[in-house]
């Protein structure tokens, strides 16, 4: 089976998930060509797993400092003729099956050649209902419009008795490891002076801030380090807690290495405003909402962290189901994975989790 495999590369968490899709998809004896979009082919980086990748422009997002959408400038900086015109282009000769990570370019050009195709992101549970005030028909209706598949698989913490999957993430590369003063940060839309500003004063911790430098910088207690997979996994295992946005990969993958979470949704994104509320309903994460609060982090830092949470061979689960035909529904493919991680109820409204045995 030949497929084509389409990334939004707006973000990381796509990527990431990407790659550890890439070698499943291999092992599992299928011939997999990766497209990326959303990004400058010179911003992407770690893309060794994808080969002779190509790159499309697709559609981004542009953001004000602090995360909130630059309406203005993502309506003026996307290019609706060059998204079209690749949608037109896109050569799907050869391919049995695209699938798609919310990218907008494989997957209108699968629906308008009439080529099989599955949607594997996070955002595809927005398809189902979920706790909070954060969806509505609007909402579902942006994510059919934005990347429309013919089977949509969406991803997230607990499966709310939805076809929905657990987390695609790996399981840790190192040893998970404390470091009790260190805490790592990855708020990219936030200004250098401005987290500056809030970590220094806190000077028994050491924050290490992933950010747009060049080159590793030390600002007293502050140490901002250049984008690096690697690096950034290390310093995950290693770390006391995380502080970030309510992206869904990160937070994932805190809980998997057994970190405490300190999440800043950003203001005006409705996948970020519904993950912080589930986090905060699960207890996976104290939320900041809207502007910074220093006694807040002061209370996070004295928190202790919780027990590692691995999550099930999500990829490899997926990966088989593909290259057998996905003859399963999607209610038994989650099904089976749900019941290898942990036994889910929702007693009134309140969720609550454990991890079975």
């Amino acid at each position: 089976m030949k497929i084509l495999y389409g990334v939004q590369a707006t973000g990381n968490g796509h990527i990431t998930r990407a790659r550890v899709m890439a070698p499943a998809l291999a092992e599992a004896g299928l011939e997999v060509d990766y497209l990326f979009s959303g990004r400058e082919p010179q911003g992407l980086f770690d893309m060794e797993p994808f080969g002779d990748y190509a790159c499309r422009r697709g559609l981004t997002f542009r953001y004000r400092p602090g995360g909130r959408i630059d309406v203005p400038g993502t309506l003026f900086g996307n290019s609706l003729r060059e998204l079209f015109r690749d949608i037109r282009k896109l050569d799907l000769g050869g391919y049995d099956l695209v699938i798609s990570d919310f990218e907008p370019v494989t997957a209108w050009a699968a629906r308008r050649r009439g080529v099989p195709s599955l949607g594997i992101a996070h955002q595809y549970v927005f398809n189902h209902r979920l706790p909070g005030g954060h969806q509505s028909r609007g909402t579902r209706a942006a994510i059919r419009s934005i990347a429309p598949v013919d089977t949509a698989i969406g991803l997230h913490w607990h499966h709310f008795g939805q076809p929905i999957l657990p987390p695609l993430i790996s399981p840790p590369r190192y040893p998970v490891t404390l470091e009790a003063d260190k805490i790592l940060v990855y708020l990219p839309y936030e200004p250098r002076d401005e987290l500056l500003r809030w970590f220094r004063p806190f000077d028994d911790h050491r924050f290490v801030v992933y950010s747009a430098v060049d080159r590793p910088q030390t600002d007293g207690n502050v140490h901002f380090r250049p984008f690096c997979r690697d690096g950034f996994e290390r310093d995950l295992a290693s770390c006391a807690g995380v502080i970030s946005n309510s992206g869904f990969g990160l937070a994932s993958e805190t809980v998997q290495y057994g970190k405490k979470l300190l999440s800043k949704p950003y203001l005006g994104q409705v996948e970020q405003l519904s993950n912080a509320d589930i986090m905060a309903e699960l207890g996976m994460a104290t939320v900041m909402q809207q502007q910074f609060d220093p006694g807040q982090l002061a209370g996070w830092l004295r928190q202790s962290n919780p027990e590692p949470g691995p999550y099930p061979d999500v990829a490899g689960a997926l990966a088989r189901w593909i290259a057998g035909g996905q003859r399963e529904a999607v209610s038994e493919l989650a099904r089976q994975l749900w019941s290898r991680y942990e036994v889910q109820t929702i007693a009134g409204d309140r969720l609550a989790l454990e991890r079975a045995t």
